[in-house]
């Protein structure tokens, strides 16, 4: 969706997510979402009457969309999809991000993740369905590519462990180099899964 045409809600959401993404939970504020989103700070406690708890889920919740529609919109671009490629263009996302805007901005979900696991339960939640409901379209791809059933949920978590780690690591040096690596060795091993189903 693009942003002209969300909706206050929509953009105090996306705001919180971009904020978390950047800053974390706990330097976010409702009063810099509001801002960001260019929304009346009294419309958050409309909107958000559970409060920056609710605003937090949320936002993980719409990364977790936002990161299921994308392997769709990824397989749905490749001429001959195979695992190899659909992590290729999970990884290549963040490569061209962080090459064109810096490495300030990581995943939202984890960084709810690490912020909030051990203290706010509806968060920690949200942010496991949020994982969830990008693993499952990725494991239904798979499947699509020849890798079996019993299989694909497991490559689906590895695939996306993997770049998650692959993200906190280019971020601490500064460098693409850990998820081109990742990439790169990880490639092979997801096609001969799907090769050994024939």
């Amino acid at each position: 969706m693009a942003e002209r045409e969300r909706g206050p809600r929509e953009r105090m959401v996306f705001s919180a997510a971009q904020l978390i993404r950047r800053d974390g939970v706990t330097a976010t504020g409702l009063r810099d979402v509001a801002v960001h989103a260019g929304a009346p700070r009294g419309s958050l406690q409309h909107y958000f009457p559970g409060g920056k708890e609710q605003l937090v889920n949320e936002a993980v919740e719409w990364a977790g969309r936002y990161a299921s529609e994308r392997v769709a919109r990824f397989v749905a671009a490749m001429p001959r999809p195979t695992p190899s490629r659909l992590f290729a263009a999970m990884v290549g996302q963040w490569v061209e991000e962080f090459t064109s805007a810096g490495f300030e901005r990581g995943c939202p979900v984890a960084a709810a993740t690490v912020d909030c696991a051990d203290s706010v339960a509806s968060t920690r939640a949200a942010s496991a369905e949020a994982f969830a409901a990008w693993r499952r379209p990725i494991a239904r791809e798979l499947a699509a590519m020849g890798v079996p059933a019993r299989r694909a949920a497991g490559l689906a978590t590895l695939m996306v462990g993997s770049l998650e780690g692959a993200i906190l690591m280019a971020r601490a040096e500064r460098d693409v180099r850990p998820l081109r690596t990742v990439a790169r060795e990880l490639g092979p091993y997801l096609d001969s899964c799907a090769l050994q189903s024939g």
